[in-house]
């Protein structure tokens, strides 16, 4: 019974030494297990079993098998292509070399894979349930992200992003965050290699969600609300609007200031940059190997898009075998229809912040002060998205929509009440891009395979689903005048 209960929820558990006791009546039950067991993730079906799938020892670099490669970023003065020692007082040598590689793969260091282990890899699972509810003929599966530290795929990136800095001798990293799951995965990086963090979150974002913060602090963090009267860049905001709600644009100014004022210090960001994309590689890796291992082939990929790191994490290893002619799947991009940078955007060089202090970068972008409105999703409240992505958008190998909060929500409940996991906000799009799509497939009877990224989940954001459940949650849209405005301000660059 309890293999059949694992195999249903296609998680198995394997140790070198694990047992469990249970003691007499009204007694606890009591759990040993080795120092060595680890929790593995598997695929399983019930032709093939429970399939262990290894952790990827290489990241992805999609750029290497592009047929045109991205423009490249500018200088925010010269507009010149960005040089390596343009980056050097914000970033350690080994990141801005990922930055600027065009190498296939990228090996992971050994120290970084140990770190993993923790909680990589991580599980592919099959929402069943969910498919029953849906009455639908199609297959819904998803990788869940939320297994990390930190409950989210933000750890694949902040690891290794902390220990090359750690390698270099920097002692404190700066960064910005919206909904906090970034921000507690670097202060949780540094906790393990012993630098210290200091982050910008996004002022929503700390209001929304006070346990993020103190998630934040138990790793040792220091945390302002952003904007903060700490900063120039934060100083003149606050100035303009005292109660402005802040954005990931602001929160990143002011990271950057202070990283750049501080010889000991550098930034780290968690979303946008190719080497922040090239290490979440890691989901998409162990996903094709999980579904080869249940003869599954995706034939929709849905993932939620903000800055696009867990989309591009998933989606680059398929988009890469969908390039060889080995697969084809439909890959859909999900994004907030109150900031909505890919289906509403422009796509042109820009600054990554609100201040102007980041090099130039060619993206769909809103504006770099396009300040979007407080929804629950604060993480996906960036102006821009990653030059990459854009770029691959431009090429046609993805298309992209946008879902407002309450349609999302309503997934939500009904993926949590079948699936008995609570989604962060951010992939709620995601879940309701899949809902969509598997009502779709009831009414054409196509048994249609669909992947979904489960980036995190949502235990720091039940306020969020009180004000859904109350009734009290309104949906919220860009407003075309405030977008226009903020295009506006786009620089100029000559080609």
């Amino acid at each position: 019974m309890v293999q059949s209960l694992l195999s249903a929820s296609l998680l198995s558990i394997s140790s070198p030494s694990f047992s469990i006791k249970v003691g007499e009546q009204g007694k606890p039950m009591r759990l040993r297990a080795s120092p060595r067991c680890r929790v593995r993730a598997r695929a399983a079906s019930s032709k093939a079993g429970p399939q262990a799938v290894e952790i990827p020892h290489q990241w992805y670099n999609l750029i290497a098998d592009l047929p045109v490669k991205p423009p490249p970023a500018l200088h925010p003065q010269t507009q010149e292509p960005i040089k390596p020692e343009d980056l050097s007082p914000l970033f350690p040598d080994e990141l801005i070399k990922q930055e600027a590689s065009t190498d296939r793969f990228i090996a992971i260091p050994e120290e970084v894979i140990d770190v993993y282990r923790l909680w990589r890899p991580t599980p592919l699972i099959r929402a069943k349930r969910l498919e029953k509810l849906l009455d639908t003929p199609a297959r819904i599966y998803y990788k869940y992200e939320g297994v990390s530290p930190a409950g989210s795929h933000k750890p694949n990136t902040a690891v290794p992003q902390v220990w090359y800095n750690a390698q270099e001798g920097v002692k404190s990293v700066t960064t910005e965050t919206g909904a906090g799951q970034w921000g507690s995965s670097l202060a949780f990086a540094c906790s393990l290699f012993g630098l210290d963090c200091e982050v910008w979150q996004v002022r929503a974002s700390y209001d929304q969600k006070p346990y993020r913060k103190l998630m934040m602090q138990t790793w040792g963090a220091k945390v302002h609300p952003s904007p903060s009267s700490i900063t120039e860049a934060g100083r003149k905001i606050l100035q303009m609007n005292p109660s402005s709600p802040g954005s990931l644009g602001i929160a990143i100014s002011e990271a950057v200031e202070v990283a750049a004022a501080n010889a000991d210090t550098k930034y780290c960001l968690g979303s946008v940059l190719n080497h922040v994309l090239l290490h979440q590689t890691v989901i998409g890796e162990e996903c094709i190997k999980q579904m080869e291992a249940i003869g599954e082939t995706p034939d929709v990929i849905i993932g939620c898009t903000g800055g696009g790191s867990n989309f591009g994490g998933l989606t680059f290893p398929f988009i890469r075998e969908k390039l060889k002619g080995r697969i084809n799947p439909l890959i859909r991009a999900v994004e907030p229809t109150a900031c909505p940078s890919l289906t509403k955007g422009v796509y042109a060089y820009d600054y990554g912040d609100t201040a102007g202090m980041t090099p130039l970068m060619k993206m769909h972008t809103l504006g770099h002060d396009f300040v979007p409105d407080p929804i629950h999703g604060g993480g996906l409240r960036y102006h821009g998205m990653a030059p990459l992505l854009s770029h691959v958008y431009e090429l046609g190998f993805m298309e992209a929509i946008s879902i407002p909060q309450i349609e999302c929500f309503q997934g939500a409940i009904q993926f949590a009440r079948t699936e008995g996991l609570i989604p962060a906000p951010e992939p709620t799009h995601a879940i309701a891009a899949t809902i969509r799509e598997a009502l779709h497939c009831r009414e054409t009877g196509e048994s249609k395979v669909i992947l979904t990224a489960m980036c995190g989940h949502g235990h720091f954001d039940l306020p969020a689903y009180e004000k859904y459940l109350q009734g009290n949650m309104v949906d919220l849209s860009f407003e075309e005048e405030k977008i226009k405005a903020s295009l506006a301000n786009i620089p100029q660059v000559v080609a």
